[in-house]
């Protein structure tokens, strides 16, 4: 378990420098550690939420689901980030309408709802750092939405696949045809074969349990 002093730092070597110190103080003494695998559902949707999540280290996707189990992409969440989406459903007092999933190994430290709210009133800067989540998630979210709209879909998977690649920091990708086709809700038949055309135009080389792009 690592003491107040060690979260302190994590605080502050991932947004230390947006915060005053009084206020990362805080943080590391009611902040809990929580380590995910990848894959790992962080918060489902219907779940009370009485700690919001703030992302140290690693990669989050938050997405819609619906009562048969489908999903929507609504954008990702990284190191540094918190989750507005989740932030509101506690402000509001109202269960989570998202899901959370790690896309990777990641560190995440958890904070008190009760906690965050003062803050609001207390620290100028964790409410410009709070607006400026909205704002981000925000655009995020229009993009999303421009893409479902205006894109055809295999441009929305070439950029999901660039996207993921640059989230991740990598050009292999372990993502089954079926995630990805979840993630664009779409169908894993049609996703199959946009890959192969994909792979067709010298793009990406598939493999077995991997896709490889050439680029970014």
């Amino acid at each position: 378990m690592l003491s107040s002093t060690d979260k302190q730092k994590l605080i502050h070597n991932t947004i230390g420098h947006l915060l005053e110190p009084a206020l990362i103080i805080e943080m590391g003494e009611v902040g809990r550690i929580r380590e995910t695998a990848a894959d790992e559902i962080i918060i489902h949707v219907g779940d009370e939420l009485k700690m919001i999540p703030i992302v140290i280290s690693g990669s989050i996707k938050v997405s819609r689901e619906n009562n048969e189990g489908d999903e929507l992409l609504l954008y990702y969440v990284e190191g540094g980030d918190i989750c507005a989406m989740t932030l509101q459903c506690c402000v509001r007092k109202i269960d989570s309408h998202v899901k959370a999933t790690a896309m990777e190994p990641s560190l995440i430290m958890m904070f008190p709802v009760e906690k965050m709210e003062r803050w609001m009133d207390t620290y100028k800067s964790w409410r410009e750092y709070i607006l400026q989540s909205y704002h981000t998630r925000l655009t995020e979210l229009m993009e999303t939405i421009d893409a479902i709209t205006f894109m055809r879909l295999d441009e929305r998977l070439l950029k999901y696949l660039t996207d993921q690649a640059k989230l991740l920091g990598t050009l292999e990708l372990h993502h089954t045809h079926q995630q990805i086709a979840d993630d664009l809700h779409s169908s894993r038949v049609v996703i199959s074969r946009l890959l192969k055309q994909l792979e067709n135009k010298g793009i990406i080389d598939i493999h077995r349990n991997k896709l490889l792009l050439k680029d970014f």
